[in-house]
């Protein structure tokens, strides 16, 4: 099983001509509202891609939680050990350009009550993977490392968006998963001389977790560390919209890890992911299948 504990939001898209620089309004012809959050998008990835999946976090009692849990009921997530706030469910949002990147603002809400004591009373064990992001509280996060570790569990970190990880932190986890951004301020928190993306994945990995995958964008990714040293390019892709593609790179490349493929099949599992997602708007509305997936994931391969 994996279980995602994280973020889960509504978020509110809107395509612009350009973004916004500070201070300028921009205008956009509407909006359409979809369920995000890295953690709730990760959770679905992952499920599409085959895998069990159980959801772990917090939502409010208003009008956003059904449009926010809506992708992940009919994804198949268990979210049996979900818990209700009183805050407002947590909103993201998002401008997106003609050419795909975009600008998110993200409202935390009830993902602030996210709680690592949820995990207290589920099985995890030593065939079960814990993934983690950076949208709800750091202690909680560090605390529901402490519990999967101690039930034997492997603990994947998305340092997205990028924050402060405490040293003793990074040397229980199993897989860090940074771009080159987070890559950089996590360096520069460690007080790391490295300043080259691949080279900081490559002393993170000497030093403090066994493994660390930096993504590059249109370069591909890079992983070091448990599994040997791997290099693999981008998917080509027509990009539309990629406010979802690192979570479906997590949530695809968790999937592969979990079911015991090699590092080197989980990373191109990962980019087929990540890639087949820039390919629509919204986050979980264009979140690749299974089938999706494994038959991209063939001509990536030739």
């Amino acid at each position: 099983m994996i279980t995602v504990f994280g973020s889960l939001n509504a978020d509110l898209v809107c395509p612009v001509e350009h973004l916004p620089a500070p201070g300028e309004t921009v205008t956009g012809p509407g909006y359409s509202v979809v369920p995000g959050g890295k953690g709730a998008n990760q959770a679905l990835a992952a499920a599409l891609a085959g895998a069990p999946v159980r959801f772990v976090g917090a939502v409010g009692r208003d009008g956003f939680r059904e449009p926010a849990l809506s992708s992940l009921k009919t994804g198949g997530v268990d979210l049996s050990a979900l818990a209700d706030s009183d805050r407002q469910t947590a909103c993201a949002f998002i401008g997106v350009d003609p050419k795909g990147e975009n600008q998110i603002i993200v409202a935390s809400g009830a993902n602030l009550d996210a709680r690592a004591a949820q995990l207290e009373g589920l099985s995890l064990g030593a065939g079960d993977l814990l993934l983690l992001q950076m949208e709800v509280t750091p202690a909680e996060n560090w605390r529901a490392v402490e519990i999967a570790k101690a039930a034997g569990a492997r603990v994947v970190l998305n340092l997205a968006p990028a924050g402060v990880v405490p040293p003793p932190v990074l040397q229980q986890v199993d897989v860090l998963i940074v771009n080159e951004t987070e890559a950089s301020q996590l360096a520069a928190q460690l007080g790391l001389p490295e300043t080259a993306p691949e080279q900081i994945a490559a002393r993170l990995a000497a030093d403090f977790v066994r493994c660390c995958i930096v993504t590059l964008g249109a370069a591909g990714v890079a992983a070091f560390g448990t599994g040997g040293t791997h290099r693999l390019p981008a998917l080509a892709v027509e990009v539309v919209d990629t406010t979802a593609a690192g979570d479906a790179f997590v949530g695809g490349f968790a999937a592969a890890l979990h079911r015991g493929a090699p590092m080197d099949a989980a990373l191109a599992q990962g980019i087929v992911a990540g890639g087949l997602a820039c390919r629509k708007l919204g986050a979980q509305s264009s979140l690749p299948t299974a089938a999706e997936i494994a038959e991209t994931l063939t001509r990536y391969r030739a």
